[in-house]
């Protein structure tokens, strides 16, 4: 068995770029930058490299999506990977990139300067038929136990300075309805 599943967040690189394949379904491809925290060998110090992965989305989610993102827009992204190559110019070339399944923005189109778009703030997704899951209800308050009185008359063991300790019978005093695997 084998699992082709990638998750992604980061910053598009380009706007996105809406085509038709052959057949006339929507095609949108765009690029996301994806930093990776690395080591410097020789100052010893941490880096953030980029590492850019191309994106395609298939079908009428492409032409919606391609509406709500731009150059800029933070995103995370969910699918798969598809490794393509081809010849050109006598050349081997070959690419890997990211089929979309399931896109959230992570930035509102506000933040970018567009004139409309969701609010400051708000994060909005966009996914292949998945709803969100409703809130759970908050649980009931539970009222407390009322309090176990001590009994009325004086423990021998104690008057006697003897140490008590669990599973001892004085401690057992007032819980007699249950059982020794209880205790």
């Amino acid at each position: 068995m084998s699992i082709n599943r990638v998750t992604i967040t980061g910053n598009l690189t380009r706007d996105p770029e809406l085509r038709q394949t052959q057949g006339g379904s929507p095609l949108m491809t765009f690029g996301v930058a994806v930093n990776d925290r690395r080591r410097n060998q020789q100052t010893g110090e941490w880096e953030d490299v980029p590492n850019f992965v191309d994106c395609v989305m298939f079908g009428t989610r492409a032409e919606a999506v391609s509406r709500f993102i731009s150059k800029g827009s933070k995103v995370a992204i969910e699918g798969k990977l598809r490794y393509s190559s081809w010849e050109r110019e006598g050349q081997r070339r070959s690419k890997l990139e990211v089929i979309v399944d399931e896109i959230e923005f992570l930035s509102s189109r506000g933040s970018q300067g567009a004139s409309q778009g969701y609010p400051q703030g708000t994060s909005q997704g966009y996914s292949q038929g998945y709803a969100q899951p409703a809130a759970a209800p908050a649980p009931a308050p539970v009222q407390a136990p009322a309090p176990v009185s001590a009994p009325s008359r004086p423990c021998p063991d104690a008057a006697q300075g003897r140490r008590l300790r669990r599973g001892h019978p004085v401690l057992a005093v007032g819980r007699a309805s249950r059982s020794p695997e209880e205790r």
